[in-house]
């Protein structure tokens, strides 16, 4: 049964969300405003109440290739805007009003920083909400040439980054009126949005906001942008711009530049997939030399991994590798080089990551993911834990990456486990459930836990 009309105090004003069964959410809110180039600052107050029940507007993006992978998504007709600054919130509608602080888990879309949204269908928290008893809060920040581009006197870099903190800070703030506990955060990011929260966990001012921190797939081997590539990608926008000023230039001007930019940094036959738009090492909010064991030694109970074909899907999504791999000599080749990608930029920088914490006695559990599809030729690829860890059906069900999988005989029972477990660390700090005893991270062991096939895992 669906009812409206929820309703929310904060500082700034009312806010009306809408109820589906036990869940309510509260969408578009603003949690930040920012000018183009800008840091954030604080959103403006209203009178009355305002709705909050649709998406806000997403950052600006060129479209995305990863759709021969996952599919497509409600992001393709998304209204985008570059006043995007918002935040989605579910709650469980009795959080409003029994007065009992929920957990609260905060999540980081990934995309290469230039992609992707909080309120695309493929990240609906709405099952992890009803099944944790959680607040959930999911954030958008500037993407592309709009936040991360490093050139002096246009842009410092790093916006994106500070977009995501001023939402930390928005989230320690204003929770509390959506029945969160602000001192039970946990941070969950995949792919950028985990290479992101290891950033902030290397920051001062940052790690106070959160309590826990899930990374999943992130490009941690590929560390930091630094300041001569950024100084390099920041030239290549500025060619694509054609003498256009990019303080006023259109937004699809910016774009078409970034387009450029992302094509050159490529390089010849377009086999560099490394982001060209990242954090920068020494932009605030990072100071110079970040190093990942700062990150590792932050204190915050970390959940960690990765899955164990991540590369097939940037092989999948460039023209010039799916054309190698339909070669019989170089195809071989070419899943050797796959492997080795996966291994070096994903699977190896986790487990330093899980070892680093280990030894110095933080709470840390690590994973691989490893089910693969009966007939989609993708394996364990980058972003196959995805449907099993939101559950959102509708999204999912016909993505390329789980061809020839049944949802109900081989994504839920997993699925199930997967959110459990998570679920578990966000209320516990560790995984383990009955049907999944977790044990924690020995350096030196590799993952502590695999999540395989049909609901089942291994050791």
């Amino acid at each position: 049964m669906r009812t409206a009309q929820p309703t929310v105090d904060l500082p700034q004003g009312s806010l009306r969300g809408r109820r589906d069964g036990d869940v309510v959410a509260f969408r578009g809110i603003r949690y930040a405003t920012a000018a183009r180039f800008a840091p954030p600052g604080a959103p403006p107050s209203w009178e009355g109440v305002r709705d909050a029940v649709a998406p806000g507007p997403i950052s600006p993006q060129l479209p995305a290739r990863v759709r021969v992978v996952t599919g497509p998504s409600s992001d393709d007709d998304a209204v985008q805007d570059e006043d995007c600054l918002r935040v989605d919130v579910r709650a469980p509608a009795s959080a409003l009003t029994d007065g009992v602080p929920r957990p609260v888990l905060i999540w980081l879309h990934g995309g290469a920083y230039v992609i992707g949204s909080a309120s695309t269908s493929w990240y609906d928290t709405s099952r992890l909400v009803a099944e944790g008893d959680v607040v959930t809060v999911s954030v958008g920040y500037r993407l592309g040439v709009l936040g991360w581009l490093a050139a002096p006197g246009v842009s410092d870099g790093n916006l994106g980054l500070l977009d995501v903190l001023a939402a930390l800070r928005w989230v320690k703030h204003h929770v509390a009126a959506f029945g969160g506990d602000p001192a039970q955060v946990t941070v969950m990011g995949q792919s950028a949005g985990a290479h992101a929260i290891a950033c902030l966990l290397t920051v001062p001012e940052a790690r106070p906001l959160f309590r826990r921190a899930i990374l999943q797939s992130g490009q941690l081997g590929l560390g930091l942008s630094s300041p001569q590539r950024a100084a390099r990608i920041a030239g290549y926008v500025t060619e694509g711009l054609d003498g256009a000023d990019p303080a006023t230039a259109g937004v699809d001007v910016l774009l078409a530049a970034q387009r450029h930019a992302m094509v050159r940094a490529a390089g010849p036959g377009g086999l560099d997939s490394s982001p060209a738009f990242a954090p920068v090492d020494g932009v605030a909010p990072l100071a110079p030399g970040t190093t990942w064991a700062r990150a590792a030694t932050a204190g915050h109970d970390l959940l960690v991994g990765s899955t164990a074909d991540e590369a097939e899907t940037f092989m999948a999504i460039s023209p010039a590798l799916r054309r190698l791999r339909g070669l019989p000599l170089l195809g071989r080749v070419a899943g050797v080089g796959s492997a080795v990608a996966t291994r070096r930029v994903f699977g190896a920088p986790a487990l330093r990551l899980a070892d680093t914490a280990a030894r110095a006695r933080t709470r840390v559990f690590s994973y691989r993911f490893d089910w693969r599809a009966p007939a989609s030729g993708l394996g364990a690829c980058h972003c196959i834990e995805l449907p099993f860890v939101f559950g959102a059906r509708a999204a999912w069900e016909d993505a390329p990456m789980l061809r020839g999988a049944d949802w109900d005989a081989d994504v839920e029972p997993l699925g199930a486990v997967v959110r459990a477990a998570w679920l578990r660390f966000v209320r516990a700090g560790d995984p383990s459930t009955d049907a999944l005893p977790w044990p924690p991270h020995r350096p030196g062991r590799g993952p502590t836990t695999v999540l395989a096939g049909n609901g089942h895992t291994r050791p």
